[in-house]
């Protein structure tokens, strides 16, 4: 019994320990996405997806847009609208999957992006 419990309260030490590293990567990545270093946002947000082991999913649609805002800086278009394409189908009804949409139809205005081409996963 000793152990179950001793097991218990130290996951919920490296959860609670793995919250603000998580936290400080996406807003490193943030950072990085402002003064235009995209190779650290990557970085960033790949660090953040490791430490999200502990929480899933609960912050992966904020990573993914921000990973296609980076991807559309450095005019990977047809990467980022995957990654938009991603966050509406699996994150539908997510802040991030309207704003991904709100993206696709503004590279799609810009001629980056053809919504009737077929793309799979």
């Amino acid at each position: 019994v000793m152990r179950t419990l001793a097991a218990a309260v130290a996951s919920l030490v490296l959860v609670g320990c793995a919250s603000p590293s998580h936290d400080a990567d996406i807003n490193q990545a943030y950072r990085a996405y402002q003064e235009d270093d995209c190779g650290a946002v990557m970085l960033h947000l790949s660090s953040a997806e490791r430490r999200s082991r502990f929480r899933p999913h609960q912050d992966q649609p904020e990573v993914s847009l921000l990973r296609g805002l980076c991807l559309e800086r450095q005019s990977l278009y047809l990467d980022a609208a995957q990654i938009y394409r991603y966050l509406q189908r699996h994150y539908p009804h997510s802040e991030y999957s309207y704003r991904a949409g709100a993206r696709l139809e503004t590279l799609r205005l810009l001629g980056h992006y053809n919504a009737e081409l077929k793309l799979t996963p």
